[in-house]
């Protein structure tokens, strides 16, 4: 979520280290695709054509909608390791849309309304290109807010010898949720209240700017296994913890959701479509990358098939085809 993260490390705490890397923060200009006028039919239990937004769509969002590493990378700016796989690519070449990308790695809600910098130039506030004429806006944010890299980063270095030992010990063992609520207040569930403050803050500003759109909140796809799911030898992460993290995602993705509804935006589902293709699942059936991707993707990143699902999922809310 800033730069992207060194693939090349060979050790978990090495590879955690580089993942915090990734955290902070990266930035890119606007990219643009161009397409043709939507017109073609939609399915039977599709929205009619003339209630499909067409024209103008600006997505906006952190590296999960930018797309690190994965073919081909795009933007005018380096920094933000824009996609031309990414979901908002996918979803303006399905349904005909002109897409301003202004999605950025490291992004955080505060980089909606001011410019971002980075380590390669300076994205400009990710709001600005909203106006009258907008007729779709998606967007992907919350998770540096939280910092869901680091937090990722300090359990990997929390559970790397217990979750590598076998039996009830390593199930039963849960250091990384231990540390965040060693104050007897749950560390990361505060974050995402703050979060949550902010975002809806921001949709406002969407909504004034961008009065005549439709509005997409993307929430963030499954990253570790559900309850009793086992991720020790991919990502270090004892089992115990791995129920703790997955919990933190929901809780997360839940308050996006609420943020939505009251702004009067539609919450983008994207952990269900995406359950049991977290990043300790199949490598065939993945669409997050662990911390040595086998796909090209940033770890802990959705790949080419996590954006292809996520452009899916969001297509299908706005066509209304689900």
């Amino acid at each position: 979520m800033t730069r992207r993260m060194a693939c090349t490390a060979f050790s978990i705490a090495g590879i955690a280290l580089s993942l915090a890397a990734c955290s902070t923060a990266s930035g890119t200009t606007p990219a643009s695709v161009a397409t043709s006028p939507a017109g073609a039919a939609t399915p039977a239990t599709a929205r009619p054509a003339s209630e499909v937004p067409q024209g103008s769509y600006v997505a906006l969002g952190d590296s999960y909608t930018a797309g690190p590493d994965i073919p081909d990378q795009t933007g005018t700016t380096a920094g933000c390791d824009q996609s031309t796989s990414s979901y908002p690519y996918l979803v303006a070449q399905s349904l005909r849309l002109q897409l301003t990308d202004m999605s950025c790695s490291g992004a955080t809600i505060a980089d909606l309304s001011a410019p971002q910098l980075t380590g390669d130039g300076t994205n400009p506030a990710q709001l600005s290109p909203l106006a009258a004429a907008t007729r779709l806006v998606t967007l992907g944010i919350g998770g540096n807010d939280i910092g869901w890299s680091a937090i990722i980063t300090r359990c990997t270095e929390l559970d790397l010898v217990p979750a590598l030992i076998p039996g009830e010990t390593a199930a039963d063992s849960t250091p990384c949720q231990d540390y965040y609520s060693s104050s007897g207040t749950d560390q990361i569930q505060r974050k995402i209240q703050a979060a949550a403050g902010q975002l809806a803050d921001a949709l406002t500003q969407v909504r004034l700017r961008a009065p005549h759109a439709r509005v997409y909140v993307v929430g963030y796809p499954d990253l570790l296994p559900a309850a009793g799911g086992t991720c020790g030898h991919t990502l270090g992460i004892t089992q115990g913890d791995v129920a703790f993290l997955n919990d933190e995602e929901l809780r997360l993705n839940s308050a996006l959701r609420q943020d939505a509804q009251a702004a009067g935006a539609t919450y983008v589902d994207t952990y269900h479509p995406s359950a049991g293709h977290d990043a300790c699942s199949d490598p065939a059936s993945r669409w997050i990358e662990p911390l040595l991707p086998a796909s090209p993707a940033a770890p802990l990143h959705p790949n080419a098939a996590g954006e292809q699902g996520m452009a899916d999922t969001v297509s299908r809310a706005i066509t209304g085809n689900v």
